[in-house]
């Protein structure tokens, strides 16, 4: 009988792959390895438990659970026991509509919205809007989207639910004082612009009104910058930068559009465990020069917003008015997912020149920013607004 010798390289063709998909295989079932081999593997006991865990239930559940699923509800469950409202796990799904927001053109019904205890809190309804149509007002308040209660949801997993494709409805439990009522609404594309702005009176001068409604990406400070050129070449003697109902967005557009007002040095310092301390300085030349300005705050401006408000506060560059803000005085980071899910986390706190975090202990929130001159619109006079007439009569003040 003849005999011959494998080659060593054939060998390993035929053997790597088995080892791979095994190696795989036991990665993601760890109850089978030793204990040395699988913190190797998949880290210390604490983590390996908890996948034991989740293999457990896919594998002897008494019906079929999908691995996706499980490892969606793990990880909303841990972020949901951090008991942070500003931190939020998206599945795929959640995670591509919450991408939809970052841009002011997405399909919804057509409301800014504030996360409270129960649900979300109307702030705006945009005029036109398949919201306004329905008749929901600003103060309503939405507990219920789907069928399922809000109350405990982070804002953004709420908002979530309310958007859609165009064109599909969407049920909606209200709460609008005593009364609790249902209104089925029709998706429609809705195109929120960044900045509004137009000329107004201050005492028989002219005077700039300049709305910014979100620090979204990229266009927040190109279409900022445009509307204080234009409101100079129409000589405006003056500023009204209406931040109500801002609820905030980048950081960095934060930077960029304080930089408008302020002329070297600190906007807000960061600090968190795992990010490191950073002051971000005004940069560039001021666009908006000296003009006098007052900066309109509400219940509603918050994060960024209110880093722009603070910093233009604590600087004495404008004054405050309107009523006491939100008070969030931390800020997450948003952590893409191989599932393409996403984590949207707290990783640290911020600071305004003064050095205060407006804040309350830990993620709560806390007093926000107190308005140099207090002002409130009533909801019950849609036609007027009386806070903007006191910010231009501030505004006038200084003219």
């Amino acid at each position: 009988m003849l005999s011959r010798t494998v080659p060593l390289k054939a060998v390993l063709v035929v053997l790597l792959p088995i080892m791979l998909v095994l190696g795989i295989w036991l990665g993601g079932h760890p109850r089978w390895l030793p204990g040395p081999i699988a913190d190797a593997l998949v880290g210390n006991e604490d983590r390996r438990v908890a996948l034991e865990g989740l293999d457990t239930i896919h594998g002897k559940y008494y019906r079929a659970v999908p691995y996706g699923r499980l490892s969606d509800a793990a990880l909303a469950g841990a972020v949901r026991d951090l008991d942070d409202r500003f931190s939020a796990y998206f599945s795929p799904k959640e995670y591509a509509l919450f991408q939809d927001t970052l841009d002011n053109s997405f399909s919804g019904i057509g409301v800014a919205v504030r996360g409270v205890p129960s649900g979300l809190r109307v702030e705006t309804v945009y005029r036109g809007s398949p919201a306004a149509k329905a008749g929901i007002r600003v103060g309503d308040v939405i507990v219920k989207a789907k069928g399922k209660k809000l109350a405990g949801l982070p804002e953004e997993a709420a908002t979530a639910l309310i958007k859609g494709r165009e064109g599909t409805k969407v049920t909606l439990t209200i709460r609008r004082g005593s009364k609790t009522f249902a209104r089925r609404v029709t998706r429609a594309t809705i195109s929120i612009p960044v900045v509004a702005s137009r000329l107004a009176n201050a005492g028989g001068k002219r005077a700039a009104y300049i709305r910014l409604t979100t620090f979204g990406p990229r266009t927040a400070h190109v279409e900022m910058a445009a509307a204080i050129r234009k409101a100079k070449r129409r000589k405006a003697k003056g500023i009204v930068f209406d931040l109500r109902g801002n609820g905030g967005g980048l950081v960095r557009e934060a930077q960029l559009i304080a930089s408008m007002f302020l002329k070297g040095g600190p906007i807000v310092t960061t600090r968190g465990r795992a990010v490191k301390a950073e002051t971000l300085n005004a940069v560039g030349q001021p666009i908006a020069g000296d003009l006098p300005t007052v900066v309109l705050v509400d219940r509603a401006t918050a994060s960024a917003a209110e880093i722009v408000s603070g910093a233009l506060q604590d600087r004495k560059r404008a004054t405050l008015v309107g009523t006491k803000t939100f008070g969030k005085g931390v800020f997450q980071e948003i952590m893409p997912l191989s599932n393409n899910g996403a984590l949207d986390i707290t990783v640290g706190q911020y600071f305004l020149p003064s050095g205060r975090n407006l804040g309350g202990p830990g993620t709560k929130q806390g007093s926000g920013l107190k308005p140099d001159v207090p002002a409130r619109d009533d909801p019950d006079t849609p036609r007027e607004d009386e806070a903007l007439r006191k910010a231009l009569a501030v505004l006038a003040s200084k003219l």
